[in-house]
């Protein structure tokens, strides 16, 4: 749960940043996000989140 707050945490940063830059405007900013929001709730969900945990765990097991 920690790891999907944060991902959300940054994602909505990253679009404020994107928004207030001039890079994306409002309209397809609110598209996307009603995307990801329906997008949660289909059969597909769960194979996203086992490929993101997938993801996360690999880049935590890199050694530096």
């Amino acid at each position: 749960m920690a790891i999907s707050l944060s991902v959300v945490l940054l994602l909505a940063i990253i679009l404020v940043v994107l928004i207030r830059g001039g890079n994306l405007k409002a309209g397809p900013a609110v598209v996307a996000v009603l995307f990801g929001f329906f997008l949660a709730s289909t059969g597909m969900a769960d194979d996203i989140q086992r490929f993101l945990d997938s993801i996360t765990q690999t880049i935590g097991a890199i050694k530096f």
